[in-house]
């Protein structure tokens, strides 16, 4: 048996991280060869920071991180699999929708020679509007991927410790981890996992945030939208060129030009609302080379429950499997 570092992000989750804890423990202990739990404290507003210190200060195998401020999820879990120590990595969300009791189903599929396994929900339990947009936010993550298991992600995930190598260097502000993962290898799987109802507080994810979430995927991880924005600028020289042809045509064949202000009007409004979308997603870009310029980090790690200075560094290591340092 191989050991696991189970990570978590936590933010405003005091009501459930008891809860958490005894449930991975009563699972993991008999199927593992040791274990770790990793709390990613996110800056929250609520007791959670000091229900993660009594919690490792009960039992040794609990890590906690406190971040100097809210980074965002994915972040934090790549703060804490920057910190893992044994051979499997796990995360899961800090609310309970995804049941501890599925890890062996997880850990048995990545058995079978797979890097990564998905735990990917029966049913989601998110409601209407944010079912939909999690199924928009696939659809972008699917380009960015490139991979087709894209449809079947969830935040509750188990992968093969070497795969981070593939982003050791990676340091932005803008994080994805499941397309970091495909840095690292192609081998991908899931399987299909129960997902029960919010054990407490309500859900930290806006349709908006998941918006957002997909537009950074999809111009920080991809170049699709510039290919888009050339795309439409071609289709748009053909139709100028064919709204030239059709003037000239019918100045030669009926000795007039094309009378009207409003469809001069309207083909000036579409060139330059092209123009203005293709501006944008350019500016999108160089937004995020601004941002790569003033090397801010993916995170700042405020506190640790342990004394290990290295346990999870702000910056990346210098090179895959190095001794990390901490900025």
């Amino acid at each position: 048996m191989k050991k696991l570092s189970v990570v978590v992000p936590v933010y405003n989750s005091a009501a459930t991280l008891a809860d958490l804890h005894r449930r991975l423990a009563a699972v993991l202990t008999p199927v593992t060869a040791g274990f770790e739990v990793l709390l990613v404290e996110d800056g929250s507003r609520d007791a959670s920071w000091a229900t993660i210190r009594t919690l490792a200060n009960r039992d040794e195998r609990v890590r906690g991180i406190r971040l100097g401020r809210n980074f965002g999820q994915h972040n934090a879990l790549l703060c804490g699999i920057r910190a893992a120590r044994h051979e499997i990595v796990v995360t899961l969300d800090d609310d309970l929708q995804n049941p501890p009791e599925e890890i062996p189903a997880l850990l048995a599929r990545l058995d079978e020679g797979y890097d990564v396994v998905y735990g990917a929900p029966e049913r989601e339990q998110h409601g209407l509007w944010r079912d939909a947009a999690s199924r928009i936010t696939k659809l972008v993550l699917q380009q960015a991927m490139g991979a087709e298991t894209a449809m079947r992600i969830s935040a509750f995930r188990a992968f093969r410790t070497h795969v981070r190598d593939g982003f050791a260097d990676y340091r932005a502000p803008f994080v994805s981890i499941d397309v970091l993962l495909t840095w690292g290898t192609t081998r991908f799987a899931h399987v299909t996992v129960r997902h029960e109802p919010r054990a407490a507080g309500a859900s930290n994810y806006t349709i908006g945030k998941l918006f957002r979430h997909a537009a950074n995927m999809v111009t920080g991880f991809s170049t699709g939208p510039l290919q888009m924005a050339s795309v439409i600028g071609f289709l748009f020289t053909l139709f100028g060129m064919a709204v030239l042809a059709y003037v000239l045509v019918n100045y030669l064949v009926h000795g007039a030009a094309v009378p009207g202000f409003a469809f001069l009007a309207s083909l000036i409004a579409i060139f330059s609302g092209a123009q203005l979308f293709a501006l944008g997603i350019i500016g999108e870009y160089l937004a995020r080379m601004h941002f790569r310029t003033m090397d801010r980090p993916s995170y700042v790690v405020a506190q640790r429950t342990d004394a290990e200075a290295a346990s999870c560094p702000s910056r990346p290591v210098e090179r895959a499997g190095a001794t990390a340092r901490e900025a």
